[in-house]
């Protein structure tokens, strides 16, 4: 019987083992039809990239001026209703 050795090194299986998630995660994000969680998710994915979270202070401004638009233009939800749409992404979960 002839045995065969795996010569797939540690950091290769890290790699594929984050490539399936990366495919797995875009998966379910071409799922996804609500704009609020794709900005929320948007927004722990930008922050995850950045290594320690830490922004310039000219970044920050202009995320704060963003903001501060998206809130003038009424593109918002007060604290009952996201509230409410976490409840109903629990009960899809389970």
């Amino acid at each position: 019987m002839v045995e065969f050795v795996s010569l797939v090194t540690m950091k290769e299986q890290k790699e594929m083992n984050a490539e399936s998630e990366r495919a797995s995660l875009i998966r379910e994000l071409q799922q996804v039809e609500d704009l609020s969680l794709l900005l929320t998710l948007k927004t722990v994915l930008h922050f995850g990239l950045k290594k320690e979270g830490r922004i310039s202070i000219e970044q920050y401004n202009y995320e704060l001026e963003e903001a501060q638009n998206r809130i003038d233009s009424g593109e918002f939800i007060v604290h009952e209703e996201a509230i409410a749409q976490m409840k109903k992404w629990r009960t899809k979960e389970e």
